[in-house]
């Protein structure tokens, strides 16, 4: 039987879609097992608050996310009703992966401007004005969307035969937060340089640039990809992104708990809300090295 160009197409899109999603669901578990052994000392030492809870979300909730996604592309369906329940809901776990990873950064970036009330207020509402917007996107363009399958037997997965430009918009919104929450990560260094040169606080901040570094670079090309390309090119990194991102703030955020219980000089102290949940409270760094001020730590 002589199948169309479309057919080929759609068939090979398929295919790289079904080994993208397959390398990621591997690249997370090699993650998950390299790691399980810091993962586990920093939950049985760590103590109870709201940023280890936020941890355990943000670290736990992909493999419901990837047991969605790999249903989706592996399992031979040729119901579209069911595809389209699938993508909605692989949708919004992504999108609440988003949030999760991101309030990480939010509140290191909350705590490296001093607490400044104003900042966050003004982060928090541009947050909540792109995600209102983003959700009203994903699911007005996903939900009435026609759902369709490979002609050519074999090939399994389903993909959204009507397609959409409008998904660009989510990645393009958070494309221009990461790149301000970047821009006053650079702020606060270039202003504090000089006076706060501890190890926590350059951790903090290599920290912050480098996730929203990638996460600007992410959304870029997901917008690019979302504009130029079609059948499941269209939509072949959107949860490669959002993976990417749960597995950086979690990763920083065990790195910064390790690095915080094995200090240099008096450098205990510093930042420790932001993996303590302990009280602000004002302290200047005494340790050897001249270290800097850090004004306040996160209160939970």
């Amino acid at each position: 039987m002589a199948y169309s160009t479309d057919d080929v197409a759609i068939a090979r899109s398929l295919q790289l879609a079904t080994y993208i999603h397959a390398s990621m669901a591997t690249f997370w578990t090699y993650d998950y097992a390299c790691s399980l052994h810091e993962e586990w000392e920093f939950l049985l030492r760590s103590r109870w608050n709201k940023m280890k809870c936020l941890y355990i979300i943000t670290r736990y909730l992909p493999f419901i996310f990837l047991a969605t996604d790999l249903s989706m592309y592996f399992t031979p369906n040729e119901n579209p009703g069911k595809c389209r329940v699938l993508e909605n809901t692989q949708s919004g776990l992504g999108i609440v992966l988003v949030i999760v990873s991101e309030s990480f950064f939010i509140i290191r970036t909350y705590v490296l401007w001093n607490k400044n009330r104003i900042l966050l207020v003004a982060i928090l509402s541009t947050f909540f004005t792109f995600l209102v917007a983003s959700f009203s996107i994903v699911f007005a363009t996903g939900v009435p969307a026609a759902y369709a399958t490979s002609a050519i037997p074999g090939i399994t997965g389903c993909y959204q035969s009507s397609t959409s430009f409008q998904y660009f918009i989510p990645f393009l919104l958070l494309s221009v937060f990461e790149l301000g929450l970047m821009m006053l990560t650079l702020i606060c260094a270039m202003q504090n340089w000089r006076i706060n040169s501890n190890r926590l606080y350059i951790v903090l901040v290599n920290h912050n640039i480098s996730y929203y570094a990638c996460g600007f670079l992410f959304s870029i090309t997901n917008t690019i990809t979302s504009l130029l390309l079609k059948y499941s090119y269209q939509i072949v990194l959107y949860n490669f992104q959002f993976m990417i991102l749960a597995i950086l703030a979690t990763r920083m955020h065990l790195h910064l708990w390790q690095v915080n219980q094995h200090p240099h000089g008096s450098t205990t102290l510093v930042l420790s809300g932001v993996v303590r949940g302990a009280r602000f409270g004002p302290y200047k760094m005494t340790g050897g090295g001249g270290f800097g001020r850090v004004d306040y730590v996160l209160n939970l």
